[in-house]
């Protein structure tokens, strides 16, 4: 393995150079220049990489564990199990970028841009996706358990078989998204725009903590009212009302 440790090497060019294996363990490289380097399985944990250009690199299976992305662009590049947990990513580019079977877990997105990613099968958990855009990205059978997904833009994307257990999808947008087999369990759907979305059932969002403001096809909406009403309520009134339950207290008593 070629050890680079600790070191300080800002604006460093490293174009197209082949690095596979190296070792960059928690060193200073912002904005350096790695456009289609070959970084295969390298250690890169904790390093700066905020404003770097890693366009079309190969990080496959490479540690970026605690990594400093910021603002970096990765667009096309291959990150097929790489370590990304607890890295700082947002505002990157990841655009069309391959993170099949990446572990992101508990790392930050916010802002990001994913259009057109391949994410199948990457773990997703405990992740900020704040804001972040990943319309048309390939999200099948991914983990994003207690995920951050607020303001997040999935349209067109293929969330088949996702494991979407216990997010917060706040006004996000699923537009046109596959959500086949997905897994909404305990989910918040405040505001979730889900009209025109593709094989949406009954029983996924039977299971959700709320659909209040919710955007559904129409079909789909009354069945939900018809048996579900409750969860049209806000967290709020649910949490109100299941108060008053226990405190066998009418909730429309003034006192």
């Amino acid at each position: 393995m070629q050890e680079i440790l600790k070191v300080k090497i800002n604006r460093a060019n490293f174009k197209r150079v082949n690095l596979n294996e190296s070792n960059f363990n928690r060193a200073n490289l912002i904005g350096a220049d790695f456009i289609e380097a070959n970084l295969k399985e390298s250690y890169l944990k904790g390093v700066n990489l905020r404003e770097a250009n890693l366009e079309g690199a190969n990080l496959e299976g490479a540690n970026l564990r605690e990594a400093n992305l910021k603002w970096t662009n990765l667009r096309k590049t291959k990150l097929e199990g790489a370590d990304l947990r607890e890295a700082n990513l947002i505002g990157i580019d990841l655009r069309e970028a391959n993170l099949r079977k990446a572990n992101l877990d508990g790392a930050n997105l916010e802002g990001a841009n994913l259009r057109g990613a391949n994410l199948e099968g990457a773990n997703l958990r405990e992740v900020n996706l704040e804001g972040a855009e990943l319309n048309w990205a390939i999200l099948r059978g991914a983990n994003l358990l207690k995920s951050h997904l607020v303001w997040t833009n999935f349209t067109g994307a293929n969330l088949e078989w996702a494991d979407l257990m216990k997010v917060n999808l706040e006004w996000a947008n699923l537009r046109w998204a596959n959500l086949e087999g997905a897994n909404f369990e305990g989910a918040n759907l405040k505001g979730t725009k889900f009209r025109e979305a593709h094989y949406l059932t009954l029983e996924q969002l039977s299971k959700v903590k709320t659909l209040h403001d919710a955007k559904l096809n129409d079909e789909l909406l009354l069945k939900l009212k018809e048996e579900y009403t409750y969860l049209f309520k806000s967290l709020d009134q649910q949490f109100l009302e299941s108060q008053n339950n226990l405190l066998g207290t009418d909730p429309d008593n003034n006192f």
